[in-house]
């Protein structure tokens, strides 16, 4: 047991260590150019240097695919586990909006830029809270349930389609959704009332994902606890927010996202909705991923297609009466 122990906690600091450096490439690229920039007139730059200071989002985009695409998939297959990916979801948003607010060419609100920096730490704090806490405060136990069975179906072949299926696609999702930070730093407009509406679904979205993950983690506890002690488990969470929506979690993150959106669209940059909807679309598509788990799980199919039947999928709204539905069948 003790060497169980050992291991666990020599894996979780390895982990811990390979977390922190794998950004690092990214990190120091960047402040070089920041450096060289600093002390050449732009006009005089080296032609590397020159060609960042014309393209800040296209080399956003490219750093990207050299430091997570290849880097960390290079890292996933050593270690046979694409955990990674998951853990700098919640800190990729925080490093974006930083690069885009003090790169030269950028060009902003004080105030507007402030705002959304914050707003963007406290979605981060969040939701890396929530990740850490659902993985018992572990670097890399697991990777996301979605991947290890996209390695069962690809077998052999996993090697080469985690490439794809878990690291470009995510650089999609990831640089579309954050296109909103790259519009609040490239126009400098007063700030005015929709700055405030979006800052306040912004605040709202991060507030219900909160609440409704910890609702979800104490459920989860306590049905760890029940195992434990040979009893019979609780089959469905249906109190609190999920009281009215099967799925508040994804609700207050969509809520967050596009409350980004709104902020862009103050900016005219309307089109960056673009990356939200594509968001919530996979997002619906997981969605009906995790119903459909739910109703393998045998102790509890019977009350997930009640809660099914009774209960919204992710906007929150009054229950409806079973016996009503029922009825009406």
């Amino acid at each position: 047991m003790a060497s169980l122990s050992s291991k666990t906690h020599g894996n979780n600091l390895r982990n811990a260590v390979v977390a922190l450096l794998a950004p690092l490439p990214t990190i120091f690229f960047y402040l070089s150019f920041l450096r060289h920039y600093s002390t050449a007139e732009a006009d005089s730059l080296s032609p590397l240097w020159a060609w960042c200071y014309s393209h800040p989002l296209l080399l956003a985009n490219i750093l990207f695919f050299l430091n997570v695409n290849l880097l960390f998939w290079l890292v996933g297959l050593l270690q046979s586990s694409h955990w990674m990916i998951d853990l700098y979801w919640t800190v990729i948003p925080v490093l974006l909006v930083h690069y885009f607010a003090i790169h030269p060419l950028t060009e902003y609100n004080a105030w507007r830029s402030s705002l959304v920096i914050f707003l963007t730490w406290v979605w981060s704090v969040r939701l890396t809270h929530s990740y850490f806490r659902r993985e018992k405060w572990q670097f890399g136990a697991r990777e996301d349930w979605r991947f290890s069975d996209m390695r069962l179906q690809y077998g052999k072949n996993w090697w080469w389609a985690s490439f794809f299926a878990v690291y470009l696609s995510q650089q999609v999702f990831l640089m579309g959704i954050c296109l909103p930070l790259y519009a609040v730093h490239s126009k400098d407009r007063q700030l005015n009332i929709w700055d405030l509406v979006a800052a306040l679904v912004c605040l709202t979205g991060v507030t219900i994902a909160y609440f409704a993950d910890t609702q979800l983690h104490n459920f989860v506890s306590r049905n760890e606890k029940l195992k434990q002690l040979g009893q019979a488990l609780v089959p469905n969470l249906d109190e609190g927010l999920w009281h009215y929506s099967r799925h508040p979690n994804y609700f207050g993150e969509q809520l967050w996202w596009w409350g980004l959106v709104i902020f862009a669209w103050n900016l005219e940059y309307g089109w960056m909705f673009i990356g939200a909807l594509i968001n919530s679309l996979c997002l619906a598509y997981v969605t009906i991923l995790v119903e459909e788990r739910m109703l393998k799980q045998q102790y509890r199919a019977e009350a997930y297609k009640n809660y099914q039947k009774t209960t919204s999928v992710w906007v929150p709204w009054f229950n409806t009466s079973l016996a009503g539905k029922e009825k009406e069948t």
